[in-house]
């Protein structure tokens, strides 16, 4: 008797859509779908990137002006790139910021990590959001209000100096504090982004670790040298490339405060690039220059993708 109502029990079918057609679609028309969902992102990307990179690469290769006639000149502006006196001075003022910056900006970030991940630090929240709001200002804004606070006549900082008794100057028409500067207001901008990533990365440690070298009588230094920088060396690498190419690609702050002077001091290679095919008509020599400076910043993305490579192979 159970064989004969098992037998003639009816079969759950899902009901057919509209049309009696099943719900199966073919691969074709879901990739063709999907490209209709992408393809105004894609014809923006095409019209604002894509192309204006495929027009650069091609005036790379010209003495083009912007106005009237141009010829092909080959390899002569990338030649240029690595003989201009001009070129290779912005290329070491621009190793000098990423000097400054890079290490500066990693550091900073850092210690403000270790310190807000502290549980029982009170208005953790508060402090974080206070520190993390100076890189949500726009650079060329946050420019000129400390041009504005450096001011040797009006300026608050030295308004508080001369009341301590120092004498600080204009500091950004002194050709060997000019640098120096401009990299201070670019870690006061930017170290609040690093912080955030480095709080994360924080937060992936487990406690257990700590727990068990409190519990050996590890002591904090030991435990940030043997736990915390061990673990966070994926993040660590990760801000310090992504700091270093923001480094490679500074103009905002020096554009409003120093304009690439005093005596070209602050001339970085995108205020090069700038100046080259803005104000001299250059736009070939700025193209090739631009395409240098891509190089050189694939090159670091290159180095990024191996290490992590690596990393991860090791821990397989």
């Amino acid at each position: 008797m159970t064989t004969a109502l098992h037998r003639t029990k009816p079969r759950f079918r899902p009901p057919a859509p509209l049309g009696g057609r099943p719900l199966q679609r073919r691969p074709a028309r879901r990739g063709l779908l999907a490209l209709c969902f992408l393809a105004p992102a894609l014809v923006l990307l095409g019209a604002f990137v894509a192309w204006p990179m495929l027009s650069a690469l091609r005036l790379s290769f010209t003495d083009s002006s912007g106005f009237g006639s141009e010829s092909w000149v080959g390899l002569e502006n990338y030649a240029r790139v690595f003989t201009d006196p001009a070129v290779l001075s912005a290329l070491g003022n621009t190793a000098l910021y990423a000097a400054l910056f890079t290490p500066a900006a990693v550091i900073a970030a850092l210690v403000l990590a270790l310190a807000l991940n502290h549980p029982r630090l009170p208005l953790r929240g508060a402090f974080r959001t206070a520190l993390f709001l100076p890189f949500v200002v726009s650079l060329a804004v946050a420019a000129f209000a400390w041009s504005y606070l450096l001011d040797p006549q009006i300026g608050l900082l030295n308004y508080w100096l001369r009341g301590a008794g120092v004498q600080l100057g204009n500091v950004l028409q002194d050709p060997a504090l000019a640098m120096p500067t401009v990299a201070l207001v670019a870690v006061w901008k930017s170290f609040g982004f690093y912080m955030v990533i480095f709080l994360a990365g924080l937060q992936e440690i487990p406690g257990s670790l700590r727990e068990a070298a409190v519990v050996d009588g590890a002591n904090a230094w030991q435990r940030f040298v043997h736990i915390t920088l061990p673990m966070l060396s994926n993040t660590f690498a990760f801000v310090l490339i992504i700091a270093l190419i923001a480094a490679l690609q500074a103009f905002d702050q020096i554009y409003v405060m120093t304009g690439g002077g005093p005596f070209g001091s602050t001339q970085t290679i995108v205020m090069e690039i700038y100046e080259s095919g803005f104000r001299e008509l250059e736009l070939g020599f700025a193209s090739a220059l631009s395409y240098v400076l891509l190089a050189i910043t694939l090159l670091l993305s290159l180095v990024q993708f191996v290490f992590f490579g690596r990393r991860e192979q090791d821990a397989q």
